[in-house]
């Protein structure tokens, strides 16, 4: 017990050294490029007839992943945009860039897409990472929408984010989404009543970024559902890779499979 106070008196620390990171325009203009040439490779496959990533997948890769998604498990992988042979980075932050998909048996596509565009009860559906939810404008099949996440590994993190966000239905049997964030704010204090944003790009800069692409096809008794997701973060400050290196590095996948999850659950029910 004796060591304890000591512990958290180093996190408490570390975690006020963290807070100088700042969202720099060249590390901004890196992952607008990366979008770019990712959603150039997106336009290209949805004029194909390979419209789920796993189709692509060769072989036993894809029998094995189709095996696990009728199981009622996730798929989900890593992914790396380059621009040809040159790998794609973004100085002073991180692009993190995963592809994750679920088999809802039973379950038609126009459920699916209409639990995801129902995003005043996304608090709901996706406690406690999206701690609130509200719809602030829909045109038709275009949203404006603002999330707050709250998300914790080692530490805790609570941002006030705001999203832009487009469904297209090109046939019947499929749907899919692109959800660009517009604004990311993290919240200090977060629940006290000294709460109050902190400035846009001048925070601890664990999520700066956040683009979802979703895809929604019916087939097999059931809607497979993809998300492909990109966010930039600061890089990991040397010395602090203990306290916000799994942070960082693990939250952007823990949260998509989290997200793919509670999607399955909120239509089938929890996987055995």
């Amino acid at each position: 017990m004796a060591g304890r106070p000591l512990v958290w008196a180093l996190t408490l620390t570390a975690a006020t050294a963290v807070g100088s990171a700042e969202l720099k325009p060249t590390t901004n203009a890196a992952f607008e490029k990366y979008v770019r040439l990712t959603e150039q490779r997106m336009d290209a496959e949805l004029a194909q007839a390979s419209f789920l990533w796993i189709d692509r997948l060769n072989g036993q890769a894809r029998s094995d992943a189709m095996a696990r998604l009728k199981r009622g498990q996730l798929v989900i992988e890593r992914l790396r945009t380059r621009d040809g042979a040159t790998e794609l980075d973004a100085p002073d932050g991180m692009i993190h860039h995963w592809v994750g998909v679920v088999f809802l048996p039973g379950v038609k596509v126009d459920a699916a897409v209409s639990l995801l565009q129902d995003y005043d009860r996304h608090a709901g559906i996706y406690a406690p990472n999206v701690a609130a939810s509200k719809t602030l404008e829909k045109r038709g099949d275009r949203y404006r929408v603002f999330l707050r996440f709250y998300m914790k590994k080692v530490i805790a993190v609570t941002m006030n984010t705001e999203h832009e966000a487009a469904f297209t239905r090109p046939a019947p049997d499929r749907a899919w989404s692109r959800i660009h964030s517009t604004r990311i704010s993290e919240v200090a204090d977060a629940g006290t009543p000294q709460e109050r944003e902190l400035p846009p790009g001048r925070d601890q800069g664990f999520m700066w970024r956040l683009n979802t692409y979703w895809r929604f096809l019916e087939r097999d008794g059931g809607t497979y559902v993809q998300c492909e997701s990109l966010t930039l973060s600061r890089d990991i400050p040397f010395g602090l890779g203990w306290l916000i290196g799994p942070f960082v590095t693990s939250v952007p996948k823990d949260s998509l499979t989290f997200t793919l999850e509670k999607t399955r659950a909120a239509l089938v029910g929890p996987a055995a």
